[in-house]
């Protein structure tokens, strides 16, 4: 994987904050952030499920498209929080310098 497909992540996050920032009436994500963090977090968990039953099904398309949309709507989350992407990288990096 290049990190050019990495770098779409902070291009959506960026999309994703404009959204917030922005609201427009024909966007997905304004109207997930109108109905507020308990819905997203509520989207965040049913993508979760779709996610995990996907994988078990052993669907790789399908669970792509779930990691996909599980992906996007923790982004509109943790943004709907004031957490940014960068902000959970870094906890990452500091757990995996913690055990090594």
């Amino acid at each position: 994987m290049s990190n050019l497909n990495l770098k779409f992540l902070t291009t959506l996050e960026s999309i994703i904050v404009d959204r917030r920032e922005n609201p427009a009436a024909e966007s997905y994500t304004s109207g997930l952030f109108a109905l507020g963090p308990k819905r997203i977090a509520q989207k965040v968990g049913e993508e979760a499920v779709e996610l995990a039953l996907a994988a078990v099904d052993g669907d790789r398309t399908e669970t792509v498209n779930e990691a996909a949309d599980l992906m996007f709507h923790l982004l509109v989350l943790l943004n709907s929080r004031d957490i940014c992407l960068t902000d959970v990288v870094a906890a990452l990096e500091s757990r995996h310098t913690a055990d090594h």
